[in-house]
C-alpha cells in the first residue's frame, strides 16, 4: 500500500490500493473512494472473537472515545483509493508499529493497516502523573504489526530521549510516545509559579529511552483561542 499526506493544516490521507490490499479505519472515518473498494464493518485486528471480543472492545472504547466497530476497506475488483480527513486542523502521521509500540493521546487513531492492534494503556505512574499532568489516566496503546495514522493537533515536533532523559511538557502537548518511555508528573515550583504563571500546578513528565512526539495545538489551547470571537446569546 501507498499513502501520501496532502494539504495541512487540514489535512487528508490518500491510500493506494493494490487489489486484494486492505485498510481499516473509525466508523465514519473515510471521506472518499473509487468504485473498486469494498467495505466491511467488523471489531478489526485484535478485536478479539465472540462475546469476549465484543465486550473488551466495548470497554476500550468506553475509556478512549474511539467507536467499538472498525471499517475494512478492501481493493476487490482492482486497483483503488481511499481518502480520509482529518477532523482537526494539524497534521496525519504515520508510525511502523512492530518493534516499536506506540502510545498516544485518546483520539488520535485515525485508519491502520490490518495487524495493528489498539489497546488500553495506563500511563499513570505511583503519582497518577496521567491525570494530574492533563494528559489522560488511558491512553491508547498500538501494538502488532503494521502502520498506523494519527491525528495530530497543530503541527508535530519530535525528540529522541536517551536513557533517563527527560522533558517537562505542558498540558496536552503529548501527541504521543514510544512506549519504551515512561510518564509521571512533576509539581511546579514555588507559589508566585503557580499563582502569576498561568502554567497549572503540574506538568507531564516523559523519560527516556524513546522518542516523543509533542503537538503546537491541543484542542483545549484552539478552544481557548477562539472563545472571544463567539457571539454569545442574548436574552
Amino acid at each position: 500500500m501507498l499513502y501520501e499526506v496532502h494539504n495541512r493544516p487540514l489535512p487528508v490521507l490518500i491510500c493506494k490500493l493494490n487489489q486484494g490490499e486492505s485498510v481499516e479505519c473509525q466508523k465514519g472515518a473515510m471521506s472518499w473512494m473509487t468504485p473498486s473498494i469494498s467495505m466491511q464493518t467488523g471489531l478489526g485486528s485484535g478485536g478479539g472473537k465472540g462475546v469476549l471480543g465484543a465486550l473488551g472492545k466495548m470497554a476500550k472504547s468506553a475509556v478512549t472515545g474511539e467507536s467499538i466497530f472498525r471499517n475494512t476497506y478492501t481493493a476487490t475488483t482492482g486497483p483503488g483509493e481511499i481518502a480520509f480527513a482529518s477532523t482537526f486542523p494539524g497534521d496525519i502521521i504515520s508510525f511502523d508499529v512492530g518493534a516499536n509500540q506506540i502510545i498516544a493521546q485518546k483520539s488520535a487513531y485515525l485508519a491502520s493497516t490490518p495487524g495493528v492492534n489498539m489497546e488500553l494503556a495506563f500511563t499513570g505512574g505511583k503519582k497518577f502523573g496521567g491525570i494530574l499532568g492533563g494528559e489522560g489516566l488511558i491512553m491508547q496503546k498500538f501494538t502488532g504489526s503494521g502502520t498506523v495514522f494519527l491525528e495530530i493537533d497543530g503541527c508535530v515536533y519530535n525528540y529522541q530521549l536517551a536513557a533517563g532523559e527527560s522533558m517537562l511538557i505542558d498540558t496536552g502537548y503529548l501527541a504521543a510516545m514510544e512506549a519504551t518511555c515512561s510518564m509521571d508528573v512533576e509539581t511546579v515550583k514555588g507559589i508566585g509559579n503557580i499563582i502569576a504563571g498561568g502554567e497549572g500546578l503540574f506538568n507531564t513528565k516523559v523519560t527516556g529511552p524513546g522518542k516523543i512526539w509533542l503537538q503546537t495545538m491541543p484542542g483545549n489551547v484552539l478552544a481557548d483561542a477562539i472563545r472571544p470571537y463567539i457571539p454569545t446569546s442574548s436574552n
